[in-house]
């Protein structure tokens, strides 16, 4: 006898190629829109800038919130997949130091709208858990092949790097000189060198 108690799963259906090609348009006006207008860029502007009507925007986003959580993901979605085409490209050491000045490009570029996100309550979803554990995942690759080739301390945790470089991100927020000096010196800091030799015994 069928257990009607049972969960059922729902398996979201894959989207029309033309459904796909609005949503990406409209995440990318969103994109824009925001940098250009902030968060507040009025929902019917970014329709026309992707042109598509305020109809479509809505079948997609009910409202600003989720297109916000859409933009946010697709930005975590490309700084992931450039720690993937740095690891398949790069020296250890090389791909790490890269990434790291990308991921804090991202952070002091997008931390107005991950704040506005988890002001909504945005950050219990799903999606923006997602976003975190996918970061961390990039990140986590990228130094556990760095550390396996002795080009970083092995001391450093994962936890660690994330805070250091949020930090540098914040610190340099309002910095004419931007994050990129700090960055060297953490940088520096993560390298692993050679003991000290030991004292002469004379």
């Amino acid at each position: 006898m069928e257990d009607v108690g049972a969960p059922v799963e729902v398996v979201p259906r894959p989207m029309r190629a033309d459904a796909r090609r609005n949503y990406d348009r409209l995440v990318t006006a969103a994109a824009a829109a925001f940098t250009e207008h902030g968060l507040d860029a009025p929902l019917d502007d970014i329709a026309r800038r992707a042109g598509v009507g305020a109809g479509t925007l809505y079948r997609h986003f009910a409202n600003r919130e989720a297109l916000m959580e859409a933009v946010y993901g697709a930005q975590v979605e490309s700084v992931c997949s450039r720690a993937a085409t740095l690891a398949a490209t790069q020296p250890p050491a090389e791909a790490l130091t890269l990434w790291l000045r990308d991921l804090v490009a991202h952070i002091s570029a997008k931390r107005g709208l991950a704040a506005a996100i988890m002001a909504g309550g945005g950050d219990t979803s799903p999606a923006f858990a997602a976003c975190k554990t996918a970061l961390r995942d990039a990140a986590g690759s990228l130094l556990d092949r760095a550390q396996a080739a002795g080009a970083v301390r092995p001391d450093l945790t994962l936890d660690d790097l994330l805070r250091l470089m949020h930090g540098v991100a914040v610190s340099s927020e309002y910095s004419p000189e931007g994050p990129e000096r700090l960055i060297t010196f953490v940088i520096d800091g993560l390298r692993r060198f050679p003991a000290d030799p030991a004292p002469s015994a004379g």
